[in-house]
């Protein structure tokens, strides 16, 4: 067994009892050297964390197995922390979490914020463009800092969307004696941190040169960088409906172009997954430039040619295929791949892919529409309509429930 006490800025002096007697048990104490050094001297071996942490923990877990061990964490161990590491390492079995008041609790308590409204975002190992998404007319953000850059960081990525009004708190050491406060916006933003253990707190406002973006499927089409490789958002909307993601699925959107239903995806959900597969080297990168400006950088880009460079990805719970349906073998080795209650999406444009997509309707079933859109564009000093080429949209689902094993 495994014990994961949560530890804040004050200390020892502010443990509750159990997480006390924990530490004084532990033969073996585990931990941030800061947080090592926020307990008394005890018999137990103490272990710093090596860095980086996550690829040694599975041996470090070995290496101790069988001695009582206590890790020691900042806050509340599963809130971006250690211990829901720890659960996914070894089992909710194995691991007892004592908890402390979590920066989350405290920054909300400070600024008088109802938890419940609060969109928070962690930029500890984490790829700051994911900031991208939650920024919307009105929101409020806690923003977890990684060191005492991060509030400048925030401040240019919001000025930069055109929220440069936003107000922001940077709250620093909470729950230390010395804990400190910092407000401005981000427009006007200099200053670091007065320590790395900071919370950014932010009040989204929107500047005259914002362009909010909805969270629902059919972004505009001018949100993506593209070449003309891009589902249309009137079609994307459709695609993604049928791909219906739920939090924590796994997409594979094939033959991406743009990224543009992968990303979309992605902002369905913080917990949603997706892989890109794409076979032109400008195009990934396009796609990986769409990610992070549209807060979507956990996308993993695969370049290469489908069906061969979906060899090795672990299996999804949906298949996007929007080019390439024509390719020999790669609807079949989409739809084996699929788990149970996986849906499989696949968008023709020319004869020969309608043609494909019919084959397997008459063998699989599934839902057939075609989608004929027609745009209104000046013609003289009038206005016409433009019809873009129609888009025949299969889908199916795999037979069993979603979430079974195949």
């Amino acid at each position: 067994m495994i014990t994961v006490v949560g530890i804040g800025a004050d200390g020892w002096d502010g443990l509750a009892g159990p997480s006390r007697d924990a530490i004084l048990a532990a033969g073996v104490l585990m931990g941030g050297r800061r947080q090592l050094d926020l307990v008394p001297p005890s018999p137990a071996e103490r272990v710093p964390w090596p860095s980086p942490l996550l690829p040694a923990l599975p041996g470090l877990v070995e290496a101790y197995a069988g001695r009582e061990v206590c890790v020691l964490a900042s806050g509340d161990p599963m809130f971006f922390g250690i211990g829901s590491t720890l659960v996914r390492l070894v089992g909710a079995e194995r691991v007892r979490v004592l908890p402390h008041v979590s920066s989350l609790a405290l920054a909300c308590a400070r600024l008088g914020w109802p938890v419940e409204d609060v969109r928070v975002v962690s930029l500890v190992g984490r790829p700051a463009t994911a900031l991208n998404a939650a920024v919307l007319p009105g929101r409020r953000i806690l923003v977890l800092g990684a060191d005492r850059g991060s509030p400048s960081v925030v401040a240019g990525l919001l000025t930069g969307r055109g929220y440069g009004p936003s107000r922001l708190t940077v709250l620093a050491d909470l729950g230390a004696p010395g804990e400190a406060v910092v407000r401005g916006t981000a427009e006007s933003w200099t200053d670091p941190a007065p320590s790395a253990l900071n919370v950014i707190a932010v009040e989204c406002v929107a500047g005259p040169g914002a362009a909010p973006l909805p969270l629902v499927p059919g972004l505009p089409d001018t949100a993506y960088e593209h070449d003309g490789q891009l589902t249309k958002r009137e079609v994307r909307a459709v695609s993604l409906s049928r791909l219906a993601p739920l939090p924590g699925e796994l997409l594979w959107d094939v033959g991406a172009g743009a990224g543009s239903v992968a990303i979309e995806w992605l902002r369905s959900d913080p917990s949603c997954r997706a892989v890109a597969v794409e076979s032109r080297a400008d195009r990934a990168a396009a796609v990986r430039r769409n990610a992070d400006a549209l807060g979507a950088p956990s996308l993993r880009v695969v370049e290469g040619r489908a069906p061969a460079a979906l060899d090795g990805l672990p299996d999804p719970d949906a298949v996007f295929v929007g080019g390439g349906a024509t390719a020999p073998g790669l609807l079949e080795r989409c739809w084996e791949a699929l788990r149970p209650g996986g849906r499989l999406v696949v968008n023709a444009v020319t004869v020969e892919s309608e043609a494909v997509v019919a084959g397997w309707y008459a063998r699989l079933g599934g839902d057939l529409v075609r989608v004929s859109v027609q745009r209104g564009s000046p013609v003289g000093g009038f206005t016409g309509w433009r019809a873009m080429m129609p888009v025949t949209v299969w889908s199916v689902t795999r037979p069993g429930a979603r979430g079974d094993e195949a």
